[in-house]
């Protein structure tokens, strides 16, 4: 009969369970994984696959007894750790939705909203549009890769049992203020020259009472919006290059040790 002593379940525990806890949290809370079109079964295989490969090649775990109170503390933080992670790349795939709203509010398109299957909400279209492409940007350009390469460094850099200091999570947080920047400046162009377009229609009204600005103006506006989106669309790369560049380059920061 096999008989297991407590020091070796909760090496167990320590070697395998804490790894699977950072991993699996990160995976249930990250973009395009994490989302409603993937099951949760496929998620939680899909973590034990990364655990397993990943397990062997980490540094020496903490020794801890498996149903002691330091475990559930441990397990507790690896699943923090773990959720920020996903937290910061939902922001950063948030900021060009925000963005698609924001330009859709303001060209007279907000009215044309769909259903979002990653979220279950109703989100405008042009919203979507851009979160469709960022997304194909993402894994064709192996951001997805790149992600689990910063997930197998976090337990060298931040290893399992070395908890982030106070001063290292406010540090980090005030650096997520660049995401609100960020999302402004990414269609701040189309917003200002929709923003000319309006200015001329109200000078029209003003020299010409009796026009109908409303039977021209809207239509008018949505037409030469979609054509403002299809000109800036052409700058869209350079500009996920950029803040791509810091949502992973944040990544980094937030699971490196204080």
């Amino acid at each position: 009969m096999l008989e297991l002593t407590e020091g070796q379940i909760g090496g167990w525990v320590a070697a395998f369970l804490l790894p699977l806890f950072r991993i699996a949290s990160m995976l249930m809370v990250m973009p395009i994984i994490g989302t409603q079109l993937v099951p949760t079964r496929v998620r939680l295989y899909l973590s034990l696959a990364i655990a397993v490969v990943l397990v062997p090649t980490l540094p020496p775990m903490p020794e801890v007894e498996a149903l002691s109170l330091r475990a559930l503390v441990l397990v507790a933080q690896e699943v923090l750790v773990g959720a920020m992670m996903g937290f910061v790349l939902q922001l950063f795939f948030h900021l060009f939705i925000v963005s698609g709203q924001l330009l859709a509010m303001q060209m007279g398109l907000g009215f044309a909203s769909m259903v979002d299957p990653a979220n279950g909400v109703s989100v405008p279209v042009l919203g979507q549009y851009f979160n469709m492409l960022v997304i194909l940007l993402f894994l064709a350009m192996n951001g997805h890769l790149v992600t689990l390469e910063i997930l197998a460094e976090s337990f060298v850099t931040l290893p399992v049992g070395e908890g982030l200091g106070t001063n290292h999570y406010w540090a980090v947080a005030g650096k997520l203020g660049w995401v609100l920047g960020a999302g402004l400046l990414l269609v701040l162009p189309a917003i200002t020259a929709l923003l000319v377009i309006n200015l001329a229609f109200g000078l029209m009204t003003r020299a010409a009472p009796q026009l109908n600005i409303f039977s021209i103006g809207f239509p008018l506006t949505l037409v030469l919006g979609l054509i403002i989106v299809w000109i800036g669309i052409a700058d869209l790369l350079s500009q996920y290059q950029i803040f791509v560049t810091e949502a992973l380059q944040l990544l980094r920061e937030l699971v490196r040790a204080s």
